[in-house]
């Protein structure tokens, strides 16, 4: 008997006949004797229904109030889930993040896990109960209702699975696992069998969507191993799990891209001590994640500062730019929209050489010009125009034979 963790995303619980294809499935893994917990996202859509709906009260809506609200959808697919498998004679009990509880600090909408007493869930396991809780969500140390951003119930799976020791933690998605590249643009895309952590971890945080960036560091830190599955049909899916556990490193495990950024740059900045806080300073105040960053010295005494964040976020960090700008002595502030950002990920690169120049070659003979770089010891990213995307994206899959076994 083994203690299970499973999570299922929106699409997953996405209609009542889908949240009974669900209980089918968990009946199937209790029936086989495993204990099971289950965390389940919002119904597909209903998230955007309720931010929707909050933006016609209130042009910014308060973060306090947004966790209240967004944390309902939740409440409805756990208590249906749990009534789907009583029906089907098989004791079950539902909780919400608050009555775990599973503790957070105070930034809502983007709250982060302090820690989880998984005394209760695993009680109720003991009596032979599955145990259906709400993803996305916790309590502060204040009492209020929080959120961990958008793909949180990812990270509710994980964290639980870690601190209830379990087995397994199976991602159950639209997809059937992790691939070379999003096969929806490149149809020759290949699942993978396994892939590292540290690969997973690249991949989540360059765009791939499969995982949120924040559970596969929980998963590598607790080494929980980490599977990701579809729901829709049957197979092995894709196992995350250490370096240590992979016989033969590939050079390349894959291609991850990314529409969602803008790029914003501060020209003409006096280049003194201090000119690089008093810029990027505020935007982290801000809580604006930035990605990369390029800073170029000129000849005249002044320097340019280029960095790209979430385009979601652009305009507050475009506001913030330009009231600094003048305390720091900014020549202008320019943003651009239409950018894209590839990454070849792999942990063979920390064996081999020349990845980097082959990856400019391949992106040159298709007269596609790079406009930003940054490289870890397994991955190489590059910003270049968004229109240009899809065409780097099968070249490069193509040239590196990401497509066969």
């Amino acid at each position: 008997m083994a203690l299970i963790v499973q999570k299922y995303g929106g699409t997953s619980v996405g209609t009542l006949e889908r949240i009974q294809n669900v209980a089918k499935k968990v009946s199937k893994f209790v029936d086989e004797g495993h204990q099971v917990v289950v965390v389940l996202s919002a119904m597909s859509g209903e998230t955007n229904r309720l931010t929707d709906m909050a933006k016609t009260m209130q042009e910014r809506p308060s973060k306090r109030e947004m966790d209240m609200l967004l944390t309902t959808g939740e409440q409805v697919t756990i208590a249906l889930l749990s009534m789907a498998l009583q029906q089907s004679g098989h004791d079950a009990i539902s909780y919400t993040g608050w009555q775990v509880p599973i503790q957070t600090d105070e930034v809502h909408t983007k709250a982060r896990i302090d820690s989880i007493n998984a005394q209760k869930i695993q009680d109720q396991l003991d009596l032979n109960k599955v145990v259906v809780v709400a993803g996305f969500q916790g309590v502060t140390a204040n009492g209020d209702i929080s959120t961990l951003g958008r793909g949180g119930s990812d990270t509710t799976a994980v964290a639980l699975a870690a601190a209830l020791k379990a087995e397994e933690c199976q991602i159950y998605t639209d997809v059937d696992g992790v691939y070379t590249t999003d096969p929806r643009m490149v149809p020759e895309a290949r699942r993978l069998e396994t892939i590292t952590f540290d690969e997973m971890l690249e991949m989540a945080s360059l765009g791939a969507k499969v995982l949120q960036i924040r559970s596969v560091e929980f998963a590598s830190k607790y080494k929980v191993p980490l599977r990701v599955l579809s729901s829709l049909k049957e197979g092995g899916g894709t196992l995350i799990t250490s370096e240590d556990d992979q016989m033969e490193k590939p050079l390349i495990s894959g291609i991850a891209f990314n529409r969602d950024e803008s790029k914003l740059q501060v020209l003409g900045v006096p280049d003194k001590p201090g000119v690089a806080y008093a810029i990027l300073g505020p935007i982290a105040d801000a809580n604006i994640e930035i990605d990369m960053i390029i800073q170029n010295q000129g000849q005249d005494g002044t320097t340019d500062f280029t960095f790209t964040v979430h385009r979601n976020d652009r305009a507050h960090a475009l506001e913030i730019l330009n009231a600094v700008s003048s305390e720091v002595g900014a020549r202008e502030v320019v943003y651009d929209d239409t950018i894209a950002k590839v990454s070849l990920v792999g942990v063979g690169m920390r064996s081999h050489v020349g990845i980097a120049s082959r990856m400019f070659k391949v992106l040159a003979d298709k007269d596609i010009n790079i406009q930003m770089i940054a490289t870890t010891e397994i991955k190489i990213s590059v910003v270049i125009n968004e229109s240009q995307l899809e065409t780097a994206v099968k070249t490069l899959h193509e040239k590196f034979e990401l497509d066969q076994a």
